[in-house]
């Protein structure tokens, strides 16, 4: 499977793009309680090396309860909408909702969806739209990578990030699109509302990117890009504490069960029960040293497979000197992947104070 996302990442070819972009443009954030970083992020976007005539950027509060409205409120003077929405009822996706609410009044032809804690260089949006007028494709994925780590698990959280971003990205070179980011996904807003949005997907909290993605994916099958360009790339943050990561990891894995391409589902379980297997191999080797063997030459397997991988994907962000981590994390995703596949799909769990599914 590996070597299969190897070929697939060869076969996206680097992206520089170097005509003059003329697409009307339309960010969107979706916002909740993000007054620390919230203005980071808008300086970034006002900052873009891109026509202001062909730029709007909106974002949409969703019921914050700290100064983050406040705050997008005093870049009215330079062109941010500022969309609150203001729901009665409970939702299960409020992101969703507000993804929605931004996109019904956005007059760009192209959405650009970003999150509120992320950092971009000033050719990000450029970069994007370029790639969009010279491949044509509906929807594309961009590049996603955490930064300005603090502490040794922050940065084994970079690199196992940057594997889901590399296996996504070479999954679109295979053609088969399954995973992506909405920290840096564009798409055609009239493919928004020609599939009818988040519709059939609005019960999860999560699934704004991926499940949207397979929804493109199905009506077209060429129509999924990624934009291989360091230009193109969006930073953002890992989580500080195990318990962070452990939701945030929980509310991606949530929607695994609703991919439409079963295929790809059929292929997370057989990667489950790798996982499973080499755990059962270890318990199995209190009593015969046959299989504690046959574990250790499948996790070393592993660590091969996965640094014949990483070594490109880590060059192309300029983060090689985290394959250190590899061994280590090569043992410990082991039990997480078996841990995470059972959680991130028994029930409820919290997210930015909310109880979601």
């Amino acid at each position: 499977m590996v070597i299969s996302f190897k070929r697939g990442w060869a076969k996206i070819l680097p992206f520089n793009g170097i005509h003059e972009p003329s697409t009307a443009v339309s960010v969107l954030i979706a916002a909740r309680n993000e007054e620390e970083k919230i203005h980071l992020t808008i300086e970034d976007i006002l900052r873009q090396n891109y026509p202001k005539h062909l730029l709007e950027v909106i974002i949409v509060d969703d019921h914050s309860t700290d100064r983050t409205a406040e705050i997008v409120l005093s870049y009215a003077a330079k062109g941010v909408t500022l969309i609150k929405l203001n729901e009665d009822q409970a939702l299960n996706s409020y992101k969703k909702k507000a993804i929605t609410e931004a996109i019904k009044i956005a007059t760009g032809k192209l959405i650009v969806a970003t999150d509120a804690d992320c950092r971009m260089g000033p050719d990000w949006l450029r970069t994007v739209i370029q790639f969009y007028e010279t491949t044509g494709k509906k929807m594309i994925s961009s590049p996603v990578s955490y930064f300005e780590e603090k502490t040794r698990f922050e940065e084994l959280q970079t690199l196992e990030f940057l594997y889901l971003i590399g296996l996504g990205a070479s999954a679109i070179g295979n053609k088969m699109p399954s995973t992506c980011n909405g920290a840096n996904l564009a798409y055609e807003k009239d493919v928004f509302f020609e599939l009818k949005g988040f519709q059939g997907i609005d019960d999860l909290a999560s699934g704004d990117d991926e499940l949207f993605l397979h929804k493109v994916a199905s009506k077209y099958k060429d129509g999924i890009g990624f934009c291989k360009s360091s230009k193109a790339i969006v930073y953002t943050h890992a989580k500080p504490t195990l318990k962070e990561f452990i939701r945030q990891r929980k509310r991606w894995a949530s929607k695994s069960t609703r991919y439409k391409n079963k295929l790809i589902i059929v292929l997370g379980v057989c990667i489950w029960l790798f996982n499973l297997l080499i755990l059962l191999n270890v318990a199995l080797g209190l009593y015969s040293r046959y299989f504690l063997e046959l574990a250790a030459a499948t996790v070393v397997l592993k660590f091969l497979a996965e640094l014949f991988f990483l070594r490109e994907v880590t060059s192309f962000v300029k983060r090689k000197q985290l394959l250190w981590y590899l061994p280590f994390l090569t043992c410990l995703h082991v039990v997480y992947m078996v841990y995470i596949g059972v959680a991130g799909n028994s029930g409820k769990y919290h997210w930015k104070g909310r109880m979601v599914r």
